[in-house]
């Protein structure tokens, strides 16, 4: 005969009990998911941002290596003629100038920017890069304009930007570089 022991006290977890463990668990499965994915974003965005400051920083050296045309007339300037966008197809080809080519000024810049705007074509999602005279001031959320005032004194910039994951269009410029030291 029983002893009047509950069969309670032989019982294990509820139903109910294993359904919220799991739930809580595929929670937190879900959200280290999430966070997986926002920190390979994350440095996916910092490894193209290192390489737009090194693209425009190499064009700022080719700009500083070719000095006639650096000096010549804001108009007659082949670096400031730059506004490549990446969207309007691939970049025109120019005349090869590597040690063995001989190139004039005009030829060599010609081919600068060629090699640049197909590094931006190749490395940038929607990308678009500028060289202009610009000290306009930053937007309300302190991004740049691809516009460019132009001004008389106003320093060389090289803009670069380009369409991020999820991103309809290019923006704004996601990097403003000042080129200091270039010939005004």
């Amino acid at each position: 005969m029983l002893s009047g022991s509950p069969l309670r006290a032989h019982a294990g977890f509820t139903l109910v009990e294993v359904l919220v463990a799991l739930f809580v668990v595929a929670l937190g499965i879900a959200g280290a998911a999430a966070l997986q994915m926002l920190a390979v974003r994350s440095g996916r965005d910092a490894a193209r941002l290192a390489d737009a400051a090194r693209l425009a920083r190499s064009l700022a050296e080719r700009m500083r290596a070719n000095p006639r045309a650096l000096a010549l007339p804001d108009a007659d300037n082949p670096y400031l003629q730059l506004d490549y966008d990446a969207a309007s197809g691939a970049p025109a080809a120019s005349a090869q100038c590597y040690a063995d080519t001989a190139c004039d000024a005009d030829e060599l810049a010609r081919f600068d920017l060629f090699e640049v705007s197909a590094a931006v074509a190749a490395g940038f999602p929607g990308g678009r890069i500028r060289v202009c005279r610009d000290a306009g001031p930053l937007d309300a959320a302190g991004l740049p304009a691809w516009s460019c005032d132009a001004g008389a004194g106003a320093p060389l910039v090289v803009k670069l930007g380009w369409r991020a994951q999820g991103d309809a269009a290019t923006g704004a410029p996601r990097l403003m570089v000042p080129l200091a030291g270039a010939a005004p």
